[in-house]
């Protein structure tokens, strides 16, 4: 789940509302970048988040969340021999949920690393959906799972063609939208993989940076600066906005987001600093409408050819 904090200054408040008045328009296709950088696939990582949401919905426990689990760990074995499944349980509502990370490693011996993450189970029910009767269905998940799962594949295939300078780890987050404040008052039953991984992390490692991507597929994408990520990384915050004006791509606007609840939080208290690329102004959040015809290459193209950027060219200098 992805929330609001409640507690944002007048200031963000007042400059948010100035600028979605004023949202520039999206740029549509991104300029070519440098040779050095490999091309980004926007229309491949489409058929990724459709690949996943052809399963239903992927809420722990369920059918789809099966396959979809055995699908993710098949792709990325096509692309490294380092791919693990961090398996664990957790207590939910009348239920023992069986969860899975899914993480694989490339250029293992490099000690300069980032970790990129993207949560890839689905919501179970949709309680912002104007239909009452549709609320405690799953939902698809197009954009709020699959769109950041679907860039990290594509990343994942051009790591393999094209090996990249610093080391690269992926994790696929399970269990982030299980949850329900609404019902419990709490959020422990959120950022489950992200908190596990966490907790469990080895000691020595250390990656330079973490870049979490969700929400990240909408087709009017508006990229903000999301302000638990400006205090945790403001450093890498800078780098990935300098990336995308200099290739300009219009998404990523300069102007403060709100601070969001999402997995990058557990990461950075685990001492990796780790930032959150989302578009939280998403109409379709938490309904039945959050489907792939609300998405779109174009968006998907952005963020995975700004990341690309960042990661050929712009980290471990």
């Amino acid at each position: 789940m992805k929330f609001r904090t409640l507690i944002v200054s007048s200031l963000l408040l007042l400059t948010g509302c100035a600028q979605q008045q004023e949202r520039p328009a999206a740029q549509t296709t991104p300029q070519r970048m440098e040779k050095r950088t490999p091309h980004f696939d926007g229309d491949r990582a489409f058929r990724y988040l459709k690949a996943q949401t052809d399963f239903g919905p992927r809420n722990p426990n369920s059918p789809g969340h099966r396959a979809c689990m055995a699908y993710l760990e098949n792709e990325l074995k096509r692309f490294t021999a380092d791919v693990t499944l961090q398996r664990f349980t957790h207590k939910g509502y009348n239920e023992t949920l069986q969860l899975a990370n899914v993480i694989a490693r490339f250029n293992p011996g490099a000690a300069t690393r980032v970790l990129l993450v993207a949560h890839w189970d689905t919501r179970p029910r949709a309680e912002e959906d104007p239909d009452p009767a549709a609320r405690n269905r799953p939902i698809l998940g197009a954009n709020d799972g699959a769109s950041g799962v679907a860039v990290l594949l594509e990343l994942a295939r051009m790591f393999k063609e094209n090996p990249p300078p610093i080391g690269v780890d992926i994790l696929l987050t399970d269990g982030e939208d299980y949850g329900d404040a609404q019902k419990d008052g709490n959020n422990d039953l959120y950022f489950l993989g992200a908190r596990h991984f966490a907790r469990t992390k080895p000691a020595s490692y250390t990656p330079q940076y973490g870049i979490l991507l969700d929400m990240v597929g909408d087709r009017d994408l508006q990229l903000p600066l999301e302000q638990n990520s400006m205090r945790f990384a403001p450093q890498l915050m800078d780098i990935v906005w300098s990336t995308a004006e200099e290739n300009g791509i219009t998404q990523f606007i300069r102007v403060p987001g709100e601070a969001i609840s999402d997995d990058h939080l557990p990461l950075n208290e685990a001492g990796i600093p780790t930032i959150d690329i989302i578009d939280f102004q998403y109409p379709y959040w938490h309904t039945q409408q959050d489907t792939p015809d609300k998405c779109s290459p174009q968006s998907l193209a952005a963020v995975g050819t700004v990341v690309a950027d960042v990661i050929y060219n712009k980290l471990g200098r």
